[in-house]
Protein backbone atom coordinates (compact mmCIF):
# COMPACT_ATOMS: atom_id res chain seq x y z
CA UNK A 1 0.00 0.00 0.00
CA UNK A 2 1.39 3.20 -0.82
CA UNK A 3 0.04 6.75 0.32
CA UNK A 4 0.43 10.05 -1.26
CA UNK A 5 0.44 13.15 0.27
CA UNK A 6 -1.51 16.17 -1.98
CA UNK A 7 -2.87 17.93 0.22
CA UNK A 8 -3.76 18.90 3.02
CA UNK A 9 0.27 19.32 4.60
CA UNK A 10 1.71 22.09 6.10
CA UNK A 11 -1.29 23.82 5.92
CA UNK A 12 -4.69 23.69 7.30
CA UNK A 13 -6.71 23.35 3.78
CA UNK A 14 -7.07 21.05 0.14
CA UNK A 15 -7.21 17.87 2.10
CA UNK A 16 -6.52 15.17 -0.49
CA UNK A 17 -4.75 11.40 -0.25
CA UNK A 18 -3.98 8.66 -2.48
CA UNK A 19 -3.86 5.09 -1.17
CA UNK A 20 -2.32 2.70 -3.90
CA UNK A 21 -2.64 -1.39 -3.66
CA UNK A 22 -2.31 -2.87 -6.78
CA UNK A 23 -4.34 -1.54 -9.56
CA UNK A 24 -6.85 0.26 -6.59
CA UNK A 25 -6.72 3.66 -6.62
CA UNK A 26 -8.58 5.31 -3.28
CA UNK A 27 -8.82 9.06 -2.44
CA UNK A 28 -10.01 10.47 1.11
CA UNK A 29 -11.13 13.50 0.62
CA UNK A 30 -10.56 15.82 -2.29
CA UNK A 31 -10.45 19.69 -0.73
CA UNK A 32 -10.66 23.20 -1.21
CA UNK A 33 -7.23 24.95 -0.84
CA UNK A 34 -8.35 28.49 0.71
CA UNK A 35 -6.71 31.28 2.49
CA UNK A 36 -7.16 34.85 1.61
CA UNK A 37 -9.61 33.94 -1.37
CA UNK A 38 -12.32 31.37 -1.20
CA UNK A 39 -10.81 29.41 -3.93
CA UNK A 40 -7.33 29.52 -4.33
CA UNK A 41 -5.23 29.59 -7.89
CA UNK A 42 -3.57 26.40 -6.56
CA UNK A 43 -7.28 24.86 -7.43
CA UNK A 44 -6.60 25.50 -10.55
CA UNK A 45 -3.68 23.51 -11.01
CA UNK A 46 -4.56 19.62 -12.70
CA UNK A 47 -4.40 17.20 -10.14
CA UNK A 48 -1.09 15.32 -9.70
CA UNK A 49 -2.47 12.01 -10.39
CA UNK A 50 -5.39 10.84 -13.39
CA UNK A 51 -8.96 11.37 -11.81
CA UNK A 52 -9.89 8.63 -14.67
CA UNK A 53 -7.84 6.08 -12.84
CA UNK A 54 -9.14 6.65 -9.04
CA UNK A 55 -11.66 3.90 -8.19
CA UNK A 56 -13.36 5.45 -4.90
CA UNK A 57 -13.33 8.51 -2.95
CA UNK A 58 -14.13 8.85 0.88
CA UNK A 59 -15.40 11.87 2.01
CA UNK A 60 -14.43 12.48 5.61
CA UNK A 61 -16.65 15.63 5.98
CA UNK A 62 -18.80 18.09 4.30
CA UNK A 63 -15.98 21.31 4.78
CA UNK A 64 -15.03 22.68 1.49
CA UNK A 65 -11.33 22.31 2.26
CA UNK A 66 -12.70 18.12 2.76
CA UNK A 67 -15.04 18.03 -0.30
CA UNK A 68 -15.02 21.39 -2.39
CA UNK A 69 -12.93 20.09 -5.25
CA UNK A 70 -15.03 16.57 -5.87
CA UNK A 71 -16.53 18.51 -8.70
CA UNK A 72 -13.73 19.89 -10.51
CA UNK A 73 -12.25 16.04 -10.13
CA UNK A 74 -15.29 14.73 -11.99
CA UNK A 75 -14.60 17.52 -13.94
CA UNK A 76 -11.35 15.92 -15.16
CA UNK A 77 -12.88 12.69 -15.49
CA UNK A 78 -13.35 10.81 -12.26
CA UNK A 79 -16.67 8.35 -12.55
CA UNK A 80 -15.59 5.79 -9.79
CA UNK A 81 -17.63 5.84 -6.81
CA UNK A 82 -17.61 8.31 -3.87
CA UNK A 83 -18.80 6.68 -0.30
CA UNK A 84 -19.99 9.39 2.70
CA UNK A 85 -22.35 9.72 5.51
CA UNK A 86 -25.47 10.71 4.09
CA UNK A 87 -25.95 14.13 6.09
CA UNK A 88 -22.11 15.01 5.01
CA UNK A 89 -23.62 14.04 0.55
CA UNK A 90 -26.61 15.96 2.39
CA UNK A 91 -25.14 19.28 3.57
CA UNK A 92 -22.12 19.01 0.35
CA UNK A 93 -24.44 19.48 -2.29
CA UNK A 94 -26.29 22.71 -0.57
CA UNK A 95 -22.96 23.84 0.69
CA UNK A 96 -21.39 23.84 -2.76
CA UNK A 97 -24.16 24.81 -4.69
CA UNK A 98 -24.15 28.15 -2.20
CA UNK A 99 -20.73 28.27 -2.70
CA UNK A 100 -19.99 28.24 -6.47
CA UNK A 101 -21.42 32.06 -6.36
CA UNK A 102 -18.08 32.67 -4.68
CA UNK A 103 -16.01 30.40 -7.02
CA UNK A 104 -17.65 31.91 -10.25
CA UNK A 105 -17.30 35.64 -8.94
CA UNK A 106 -13.55 35.35 -7.95
CA UNK A 107 -13.22 33.52 -11.15
CA UNK A 108 -14.81 36.51 -13.44
CA UNK A 109 -13.08 39.25 -11.51
CA UNK A 110 -9.04 37.46 -12.39
CA UNK A 111 -10.81 36.92 -15.88
CA UNK A 112 -11.05 32.66 -16.13
CA UNK A 113 -13.57 30.25 -16.22
CA UNK A 114 -14.98 29.01 -12.83
CA UNK A 115 -13.28 26.38 -11.07
CA UNK A 116 -16.40 23.62 -11.88
CA UNK A 117 -19.73 24.17 -12.94
CA UNK A 118 -22.81 23.68 -11.55
CA UNK A 119 -23.76 20.36 -14.20
CA UNK A 120 -20.17 19.19 -12.39
CA UNK A 121 -21.46 19.71 -9.34
CA UNK A 122 -24.74 17.65 -9.52
CA UNK A 123 -23.07 15.13 -12.05
CA UNK A 124 -20.73 13.95 -9.00
CA UNK A 125 -23.02 13.54 -5.93
CA UNK A 126 -24.74 11.15 -8.45
CA UNK A 127 -21.65 8.74 -8.05
CA UNK A 128 -21.71 9.03 -3.98
CA UNK A 129 -23.33 6.54 -1.70
CA UNK A 130 -24.27 7.56 1.67
CA UNK A 131 -23.27 4.93 4.02
CA UNK A 132 -23.67 4.59 8.49
CA UNK A 133 -20.83 4.70 11.00
CA UNK A 134 -19.63 1.00 11.33
CA UNK A 135 -20.81 0.01 8.18
CA UNK A 136 -17.31 -2.28 6.63
CA UNK A 137 -17.45 -1.04 2.57
CA UNK A 138 -15.82 -3.69 0.25
CA UNK A 139 -13.55 -1.83 -2.30
CA UNK A 140 -11.98 -4.92 -3.59
CA UNK A 141 -8.59 -6.59 -3.50
CA UNK A 142 -9.08 -7.36 -0.18
CA UNK A 143 -9.40 -3.76 0.91
CA UNK A 144 -12.16 -2.59 3.16
CA UNK A 145 -13.24 0.77 5.02
CA UNK A 146 -14.93 1.87 7.83
CA UNK A 147 -16.75 5.09 8.40
CA UNK A 148 -16.60 5.99 12.72
CA UNK A 149 -17.93 9.14 14.39
CA UNK A 150 -15.48 11.91 14.37
CA UNK A 151 -17.65 14.66 16.55
CA UNK A 152 -16.50 17.30 14.38
CA UNK A 153 -19.88 18.39 12.21
CA UNK A 154 -22.74 16.64 11.57
CA UNK A 155 -21.83 13.06 9.38
CA UNK A 156 -18.28 13.75 10.30
CA UNK A 157 -16.23 10.79 10.15
CA UNK A 158 -12.82 8.96 10.87
CA UNK A 159 -12.28 6.65 8.73
CA UNK A 160 -10.19 3.17 9.02
CA UNK A 161 -9.21 1.70 5.61
CA UNK A 162 -7.86 -2.02 6.17
CA UNK A 163 -6.02 -4.88 4.08
CA UNK A 164 -3.69 -7.78 3.96
CA UNK A 165 -0.10 -7.50 3.90
CA UNK A 166 1.16 -9.55 0.41
CA UNK A 167 4.27 -10.47 2.26
CA UNK A 168 3.66 -11.56 5.51
CA UNK A 169 -0.43 -11.93 5.04
CA UNK A 170 -1.31 -10.16 7.79
CA UNK A 171 -4.13 -7.40 8.12
CA UNK A 172 -2.87 -3.54 7.80
CA UNK A 173 -4.85 -0.73 8.58
CA UNK A 174 -4.63 3.30 8.08
CA UNK A 175 -6.68 5.27 10.57
CA UNK A 176 -7.54 8.94 8.98
CA UNK A 177 -8.99 11.45 11.97
CA UNK A 178 -10.46 13.82 9.41
CA UNK A 179 -11.31 16.41 11.83
CA UNK A 180 -11.45 15.79 15.29
CA UNK A 181 -14.53 16.85 17.24
CA UNK A 182 -13.49 19.44 20.20
CA UNK A 183 -14.95 17.29 22.77
CA UNK A 184 -17.63 17.49 24.33
CA UNK A 185 -19.64 19.22 21.59
CA UNK A 186 -22.65 20.97 22.01
CA UNK A 187 -24.71 18.83 19.86
CA UNK A 188 -22.66 15.76 18.66
CA UNK A 189 -21.56 12.28 20.35
CA UNK A 190 -17.86 11.42 21.21
CA UNK A 191 -15.74 10.31 18.05
CA UNK A 192 -14.32 7.15 18.48
CA UNK A 193 -10.86 6.23 19.11
CA UNK A 194 -8.49 4.42 16.86
CA UNK A 195 -8.42 0.26 17.40
CA UNK A 196 -5.23 -1.40 16.06
CA UNK A 197 -3.87 0.70 13.83
CA UNK A 198 -0.78 0.24 12.34
CA UNK A 199 -1.04 3.54 10.75
CA UNK A 200 -2.46 6.83 12.10
CA UNK A 201 -3.02 10.28 9.63
CA UNK A 202 -4.20 13.29 12.41
CA UNK A 203 -5.14 16.80 11.95
CA UNK A 204 -2.98 19.33 13.90
CA UNK A 205 -5.26 22.28 13.40
CA UNK A 206 -4.55 23.12 17.07
CA UNK A 207 -1.45 20.76 17.54
CA UNK A 208 0.34 23.86 19.75
CA UNK A 209 -2.07 24.80 22.11
CA UNK A 210 -5.16 23.86 24.08
CA UNK A 211 -8.87 25.22 24.13
CA UNK A 212 -9.88 27.15 27.30
CA UNK A 213 -12.48 25.17 29.36
CA UNK A 214 -15.39 24.55 27.26
CA UNK A 215 -18.17 23.88 30.09
CA UNK A 216 -16.93 28.01 29.85
CA UNK A 217 -18.32 28.63 26.60
CA UNK A 218 -21.47 29.20 26.95
CA UNK A 219 -21.06 31.75 29.74
CA UNK A 220 -18.31 33.68 28.07
CA UNK A 221 -20.89 33.88 24.62
CA UNK A 222 -23.26 35.29 27.22
CA UNK A 223 -20.71 37.91 29.43
CA UNK A 224 -19.88 39.11 25.98
CA UNK A 225 -23.64 39.41 24.39
CA UNK A 226 -24.58 41.41 27.35
CA UNK A 227 -21.31 43.56 27.86
CA UNK A 228 -22.45 44.76 24.41
CA UNK A 229 -26.04 44.89 24.73
CA UNK A 230 -25.24 47.44 28.39
CA UNK A 231 -22.78 49.80 25.85
CA UNK A 232 -25.66 49.75 23.09
CA UNK A 233 -23.39 48.16 20.61
CA UNK A 234 -23.85 45.42 17.73
CA UNK A 235 -22.72 41.66 18.74
CA UNK A 236 -21.15 40.48 15.26
CA UNK A 237 -20.69 36.84 15.14
CA UNK A 238 -18.79 35.76 11.36
CA UNK A 239 -20.08 31.78 11.61
CA UNK A 240 -19.68 28.57 9.43
CA UNK A 241 -22.80 28.00 8.22
CA UNK A 242 -22.45 24.03 9.16
CA UNK A 243 -22.20 22.97 12.79
CA UNK A 244 -20.87 26.59 14.58
CA UNK A 245 -24.47 28.42 13.72
CA UNK A 246 -26.35 25.43 14.81
CA UNK A 247 -24.32 25.10 18.20
CA UNK A 248 -24.84 29.42 18.82
CA UNK A 249 -28.32 28.95 18.27
CA UNK A 250 -28.77 26.49 20.48
CA UNK A 251 -27.04 27.94 22.95
CA UNK A 252 -28.54 31.21 23.11
CA UNK A 253 -31.84 29.09 22.67
CA UNK A 254 -30.81 28.10 25.90
CA UNK A 255 -29.52 31.21 27.43
CA UNK A 256 -33.08 32.65 26.34
CA UNK A 257 -35.16 30.22 27.88
CA UNK A 258 -33.06 30.19 31.41
CA UNK A 259 -33.41 34.05 31.34
CA UNK A 260 -29.93 34.74 31.50
CA UNK A 261 -29.92 36.87 28.33
CA UNK A 262 -31.54 40.11 28.02
CA UNK A 263 -34.22 40.49 25.35
CA UNK A 264 -32.41 41.77 22.47
CA UNK A 265 -32.95 40.43 18.41
CA UNK A 266 -31.08 37.87 17.23
CA UNK A 267 -30.50 37.94 13.53
CA UNK A 268 -29.50 34.64 11.23
CA UNK A 269 -28.37 36.33 8.49
CA UNK A 270 -27.31 33.26 6.14
CA UNK A 271 -29.36 31.71 3.73
CA UNK A 272 -27.03 28.67 3.42
CA UNK A 273 -27.26 27.75 7.23
CA UNK A 274 -30.96 28.52 7.27
CA UNK A 275 -30.74 25.61 4.10
CA UNK A 276 -28.39 23.81 6.55
CA UNK A 277 -29.74 23.93 9.51
CA UNK A 278 -33.22 21.59 7.77
CA UNK A 279 -30.59 19.21 7.42
CA UNK A 280 -29.64 18.68 10.86
CA UNK A 281 -33.55 18.08 12.03
CA UNK A 282 -33.59 15.42 8.91
CA UNK A 283 -30.88 13.78 11.31
CA UNK A 284 -31.64 13.70 15.18
CA UNK A 285 -30.08 10.61 15.81
CA UNK A 286 -26.89 11.76 15.21
CA UNK A 287 -26.97 13.74 18.40
CA UNK A 288 -25.56 13.19 21.94
CA UNK A 289 -27.91 12.33 24.58
CA UNK A 290 -28.72 15.65 25.96
CA UNK A 291 -29.62 17.24 22.82
CA UNK A 292 -31.90 14.49 22.27
CA UNK A 293 -33.36 15.20 25.33
CA UNK A 294 -34.40 18.13 24.69
CA UNK A 295 -35.91 17.72 21.72
CA UNK A 296 -38.13 14.98 23.07
CA UNK A 297 -39.43 17.52 26.00
CA UNK A 298 -40.65 19.68 23.49
CA UNK A 299 -38.36 22.21 22.37
CA UNK A 300 -37.38 23.42 19.42
CA UNK A 301 -33.72 24.00 19.75
CA UNK A 302 -32.96 25.70 17.09
CA UNK A 303 -35.66 28.24 17.07
CA UNK A 304 -36.44 30.68 20.86
CA UNK A 305 -38.34 34.12 20.69
CA UNK A 306 -36.70 36.86 19.12
CA UNK A 307 -35.07 34.93 16.69
CA UNK A 308 -35.02 36.72 13.14
CA UNK A 309 -33.90 34.27 10.26
CA UNK A 310 -33.10 36.84 7.58
CA UNK A 311 -33.26 34.64 3.53
CA UNK A 312 -33.37 37.12 1.20
CA UNK A 313 -31.15 40.51 0.47
CA UNK A 314 -34.70 42.53 1.29
CA UNK A 315 -34.71 41.35 4.47
CA UNK A 316 -30.64 41.16 5.21
CA UNK A 317 -30.71 44.93 4.42
CA UNK A 318 -33.65 45.72 7.02
CA UNK A 319 -31.39 44.12 9.87
CA UNK A 320 -30.13 47.65 9.77
CA UNK A 321 -33.53 49.48 10.46
CA UNK A 322 -33.32 47.41 13.91
CA UNK A 323 -32.75 50.26 16.29
CA UNK A 324 -31.12 49.56 19.72
CA UNK A 325 -28.16 46.53 20.09
CA UNK A 326 -28.62 43.33 18.67
CA UNK A 327 -26.57 40.20 17.46
CA UNK A 328 -26.07 39.26 14.14
CA UNK A 329 -24.72 36.18 12.44
CA UNK A 330 -23.57 35.44 9.62
CA UNK A 331 -21.14 33.72 7.09
CA UNK A 332 -18.73 33.43 5.99
CA UNK A 333 -16.35 31.68 9.02
CA UNK A 334 -13.12 33.59 7.72
CA UNK A 335 -14.93 36.67 6.04
CA UNK A 336 -13.89 35.58 2.80
CA UNK A 337 -17.33 36.42 1.41
CA UNK A 338 -21.20 36.62 2.70
CA UNK A 339 -23.04 38.92 4.20
CA UNK A 340 -20.95 39.13 7.31
CA UNK A 341 -18.51 41.56 4.98
CA UNK A 342 -21.66 44.29 5.02
CA UNK A 343 -21.86 43.73 8.64
CA UNK A 344 -18.21 43.93 9.28
CA UNK A 345 -17.98 47.34 7.26
CA UNK A 346 -20.74 48.73 9.55
CA UNK A 347 -19.75 47.54 13.12
CA UNK A 348 -16.42 46.97 13.07
CA UNK A 349 -15.31 50.95 13.09
CA UNK A 350 -17.91 51.16 16.30
CA UNK A 351 -16.10 51.01 19.62
CA UNK A 352 -19.39 49.92 21.28
CA UNK A 353 -19.79 47.19 19.19
CA UNK A 354 -18.04 43.33 19.15
CA UNK A 355 -16.94 40.39 16.68
CA UNK A 356 -17.02 37.62 18.17
CA UNK A 357 -14.76 34.82 16.39
CA UNK A 358 -15.72 31.27 17.17
CA UNK A 359 -13.88 29.19 14.51
CA UNK A 360 -10.32 28.76 13.62
CA UNK A 361 -9.50 31.69 10.92
CA UNK A 362 -6.97 30.29 8.25
CA UNK A 363 -3.90 32.35 7.45
CA UNK A 364 -4.11 35.35 5.15
CA UNK A 365 -7.99 35.07 5.77
CA UNK A 366 -9.96 38.33 6.62
CA UNK A 367 -11.09 37.06 9.58
CA UNK A 368 -7.14 36.02 10.91
CA UNK A 369 -5.64 40.20 9.98
CA UNK A 370 -8.63 41.27 12.33
CA UNK A 371 -7.98 38.27 14.98
CA UNK A 372 -4.71 39.04 14.78
CA UNK A 373 -4.89 42.57 15.88
CA UNK A 374 -4.57 44.49 12.33
CA UNK A 375 -6.62 47.99 13.00
CA UNK A 376 -7.16 48.64 8.96
CA UNK A 377 -8.51 45.88 7.08
CA UNK A 378 -9.85 45.47 3.20
CA UNK A 379 -13.43 44.82 3.25
CA UNK A 380 -15.50 44.31 0.02
CA UNK A 381 -12.89 46.85 -1.10
CA UNK A 382 -12.58 49.49 0.78
CA UNK A 383 -10.27 50.32 3.97
CA UNK A 384 -12.29 49.82 7.21
CA UNK A 385 -11.17 51.09 10.63
CA UNK A 386 -11.19 47.98 13.63
CA UNK A 387 -12.14 50.13 16.53
CA UNK A 388 -15.01 47.32 18.46
CA UNK A 389 -13.76 44.55 20.31
CA UNK A 390 -12.11 41.56 19.15
CA UNK A 391 -12.74 38.28 20.91
CA UNK A 392 -12.08 34.93 20.25
CA UNK A 393 -14.47 32.21 22.01
CA UNK A 394 -11.93 29.16 21.73
CA UNK A 395 -14.22 26.55 23.49
CA UNK A 396 -16.83 26.75 20.76
CA UNK A 397 -13.75 25.64 18.10
CA UNK A 398 -14.67 22.27 16.56
CA UNK A 399 -10.95 21.13 16.31
CA UNK A 400 -9.80 18.63 19.33
CA UNK A 401 -6.62 20.46 20.79
CA UNK A 402 -3.14 18.87 21.79
CA UNK A 403 -4.34 17.43 24.48
CA UNK A 404 -7.05 15.43 22.48
CA UNK A 405 -4.80 14.83 19.47
CA UNK A 406 -2.38 13.30 21.35
CA UNK A 407 -4.98 11.18 23.64
CA UNK A 408 -6.21 9.87 20.01
CA UNK A 409 -3.10 8.78 18.67
CA UNK A 410 -1.90 7.44 21.68
CA UNK A 411 -4.69 4.98 21.54
CA UNK A 412 -3.54 3.60 18.66
CA UNK A 413 -0.46 2.46 20.68
CA UNK A 414 -1.43 1.32 23.21
CA UNK A 415 -3.43 -1.57 20.83
CA UNK A 416 0.54 -2.25 20.47
CA UNK A 417 0.56 -1.94 16.52
CA UNK A 418 1.34 1.52 15.75
CA UNK A 419 4.08 2.03 13.44
CA UNK A 420 4.05 5.54 12.20
CA UNK A 421 1.83 8.91 12.47
CA UNK A 422 1.32 11.14 9.66
CA UNK A 423 0.94 14.68 10.73
CA UNK A 424 -1.33 16.59 8.56
CA UNK A 425 -3.86 19.43 8.04
CA UNK A 426 -2.56 22.20 10.26
CA UNK A 427 0.14 25.34 9.58
CA UNK A 428 3.95 23.94 9.55
CA UNK A 429 4.21 25.65 13.17
CA UNK A 430 1.17 23.51 14.95
CA UNK A 431 1.95 20.62 13.09
CA UNK A 432 5.54 19.84 13.94
CA UNK A 433 4.57 20.88 17.95
CA UNK A 434 2.27 17.92 17.45
CA UNK A 435 4.98 15.66 15.67
CA UNK A 436 7.33 16.51 18.37
CA UNK A 437 4.85 16.27 21.13
CA UNK A 438 3.63 12.27 19.47
CA UNK A 439 7.51 11.46 19.28
CA UNK A 440 8.48 12.34 23.02
CA UNK A 441 4.52 11.09 24.66
CA UNK A 442 3.61 8.52 22.58
CA UNK A 443 7.01 7.11 21.78
CA UNK A 444 6.70 6.76 17.90
CA UNK A 445 7.79 7.59 14.41
CA UNK A 446 5.66 10.94 13.45
CA UNK A 447 6.21 12.42 10.26
CA UNK A 448 4.96 15.93 8.93
CA UNK A 449 4.47 15.16 5.41
CA UNK A 450 5.11 17.59 2.05
CA UNK A 451 2.96 18.18 -0.77
CA UNK A 452 3.38 15.09 -3.32
CA UNK A 453 5.44 13.21 -0.61
CA UNK A 454 4.33 9.19 -1.17
CA UNK A 455 5.02 6.62 1.89
CA UNK A 456 5.38 2.96 1.49
CA UNK A 457 2.94 1.24 4.37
Amino acid sequence: MRLTFYGGVQQVTGSNYLLEFNNLKILVDCGLFQGSRYAETLNYEHFQYNPKEVDFVLVTHSHADHSGRLPKLYKEGFRGKIFATKPTIDLSIIALEDNLDLIKEEAHRDGHEPLFSSGDLHQVFLLAQGVEYGDEIDLGEGVKAIFYEAGHILGSAIIEINWKDEKSGEKRSIYFSGDLGNYPTPLLKRYNMPNEADYVVVESTYGDRLHENTVNRKEVLRQAIEETVKKGGTVIIPTFAIERTQELIYAINELVEHGHLPQVPVCLDSPLAIKLTKVYKNYESYFNKKVLHDIRSGDDIFYFPGLRMTFNSQESRAINDVRGPKVILAGSGMSLGGRILYHEQRYLPDPNSIILFVGYQVEGSPGRQILDGKKDVKILGQHVKVNCTVRHIEGYSAHADQAMLLDWAGKAKQDGTLKKVFVTHGEYHSSSVLQQKISEKIGVEAVVPGMGESFEL
